[in-house]
């Protein structure tokens, strides 16, 4: 889609890419840098919240800091791909607190998960005993990140 095609102009797409920088900006700072007053600012904000483009505004934690170091990505064959047994995975896997992201992909295997724990031997426990018992997995391997080279949520 082009700029001409999208729904939203110049000025949205810097709003946007302010507010993914900094969501905690203030509306006077935010006016300054996409320079425009702010009641018109708001009355933007409001439209891009309202039309799904700003689905919400968060914290961003630093899991470290918490005590949960350790990456691991998951691949994940299932038994059964029918409808079904997929709704009965993803509602299950949305259940693990350990379970950062959890993608379907198109590949040799079905899903790619993301887990965060505090050590290898708390990520062995959530394998064996969680994810491992999730419906339908018939197979998992494991991929431990060494160090994390870029992450959009820093």
């Amino acid at each position: 889609m082009s700029d001409q095609d999208s729904p939203l102009d110049q000025i949205d797409r810097r709003i946007l890419t302010e507010l993914a920088r900094d969501g905690r900006i203030s509306v006077a700072e935010l006016s300054r840098r996409v320079n425009l007053s702010k009641t018109p600012l708001q009355a933007r904000i409001k439209r891009l919240e309202r039309d799904g483009y700003i689905l919400g505004y968060r914290a961003v934690i630093d899991p470290e800091r918490l005590g949960l170091p350790h990456v691991a990505f998951v691949e994940v064959r299932l038994s059964d791909t029918r409808k079904a047994a997929l709704e009965a995975f993803n509602k299950a896997v949305r259940a693990l607190s350990e379970v950062e992201q959890a993608h379907m992909i198109a590949s040799s295997f079905d899903y790619l998960l993301k887990v965060r724990t505090k050590d290898i031997s708390a990520y062995r426990e959530v394998l064996g005993e969680k994810i491992s018992a999730l419906p339908h997995v018939a197979h998992t391997s494991t991929h431990v990140s060494m160090e994390a080279v870029k992450d959009d949520a820093e």
